[in-house]
């Protein structure tokens, strides 16, 4: 299964999120406890391995916003968190970066349909922690798509055989406080995912 850790901002949990075999990191780059500069998800993206996907997160943020920091930081894959829209999409088709459509499960839930090339589907209040109804999607999104909202080392397998998805995101699941990751939880992530399949 694959696994996005989202929300990195110290290099000590890059490199414990790829030891442990993340196969996507995501760093922040939109208003979040968890925000870092492009500068800064730079320094960290160069310390990721080229089979680990680097993941720009936005939310709101206009094309040529997004553009820019992308290309500062270098990272490999943009993630438009939100109702945005098809449009936006189109727009940095052409960065030949991983387009990634993160919606909640009221949105249009086939990966492709925005010509995005992963879909991530969260939960109704994005970024809250809290655990909600996976099994209501199970069946319902097609293609390469990530389950994300309330994960964490105890649940992650419970949520995984709700809902069946392609792959898992989880950010606050492994902090021990808003926007810092402790590196004994992704380890325990990653072996809770792997343990259950």
């Amino acid at each position: 299964m694959y696994v996005k850790i989202c929300g990195l901002s110290e290099p000590a949990h890059v490199a414990a999120a790829v030891e442990a075999g993340a196969d996507a990191i995501g760093f922040v780059m939109t208003r979040s406890p968890r925000r870092v500069t492009p500068e800064r998800a730079a320094e960290l993206a160069a310390l990721v391995p080229a089979h680990v996907l680097t993941v720009g997160v936005f939310r709101g943020e206009d094309p040529e916003t997004v553009r820019a920091a992308a290309l500062t930081s270098g990272v490999r894959a943009i993630q438009l968190h939100g109702r945005h829209p098809h449009a936006d999409f189109l727009a940095l088709r052409d960065l030949g970066v991983t387009l990634v459509r993160a919606v909640d499960s009221g949105a249009d839930l086939r990966c492709g349909a925005y010509d995005e090339d992963l879909l991530l589907v969260d939960a109704p209040h994005a970024g809250s922690g809290q655990p909600w109804d996976w099994a209501a999607v199970r069946g319902r999104p097609s293609g390469r798509w990530l389950l994300a909202g309330g994960l964490s080392p105890h649940n992650v397998a419970e949520a995984t055989a709700a809902a069946d998805p392609w792959g898992v995101d989880v950010s606050s699941g492994v902090e021990v406080a808003p926007g810092v990751k402790d590196p004994a939880l992704i380890e325990a992530f990653l072996k809770a995912v792997r343990g259950a399949r």
